[in-house]
């Protein structure tokens, strides 16, 4: 018999996740069987098990592979030459989002993981590692803000990265739950709450000091 090529192993890999994540997407992981994804991908049941042990094996491989995408978008705008503000940022990571958060769409999974990994001890070391992976390209654009100068040297880039890692799943839980919520108006947020590298804000926060310097010395003077 002929060997099977690693691209022809590599492609069926793909089809089976490609046919869970639809059922996911549709469904949820707990609605959704194996005989579900054996019919979306149109195999036996033998060459699934193959590949995969348990539906959990699925879930923990694709919660793996939907951020490899982002993480590449946060890399390639992190990596750019002027560094993005926050507000830039965020806007092309939530423009992403939504792109991806469709009936069929990956993101939609996100949060069904989260679930799943404090249940699931096999499965929270897959979600773990690709939080981890995502907290490690916050990394890089907190520490690119400090030397820009938009941090002070001395600030401590890990907890800034803990901190600012939070807002994108806040979108994305906005997004998808409520739908109320554009890209645009994320970033009108972020750039109040971070306005750094935006010189309209910068502006601003200077005419503020010097318009409080006159009342101030008044308030000396006629103490």
């Amino acid at each position: 018999m002929p060997r099977v090529s690693a691209e022809h192993l590599e492609r069926r890999r793909q089809q089976i996740l490609d046919a869970a994540q639809l059922c996911f997407a549709r469904r949820g992981f707990h609605e959704t069987s194996m005989q579900d994804i054996f019919t979306e991908s149109g195999l036996s049941a033998g060459a699934v098990y193959r590949y995969f042990k348990s539906k959990n094996d699925i879930i923990a491989a694709l919660a793996t592979e939907t951020t490899v995408e982002l993480r590449a978008v946060m890399t390639e705008a992190i990596r750019t030459d002027p560094l993005p503000t926050p507000a830039e940022f965020t806007i092309i990571i939530a423009r992403y989002i939504v792109a991806h958060s469709g009936p069929d769409g990956t993101v939609r999974l996100a949060p069904q993981a989260w679930a799943l990994a404090l249940v699931h001890p096999e499965a929270a070391e897959y979600v773990k590692a690709a939080v981890l992976g995502m907290r490690d390209r916050w990394h890089e654009y907190v520490e690119r803000m400090q030397e820009v100068g938009w941090l002070p040297a001395e600030a401590d880039t890990h907890a800034v990265t803990t901190a600012i890692i939070g807002l994108l799943p806040g979108f994305m839980l906005q997004h998808l739950i409520i739908g109320d919520v554009e890209p645009e108006t994320f970033a009108q947020g972020v750039r109040v709450l971070l306005p750094y590298g935006e010189p309209a804000a910068q502006a601003v926060r200077t005419s503020s000091r010097t318009t409080r310097l006159p009342v101030e010395s008044a308030s000396r003077s006629a103490d």
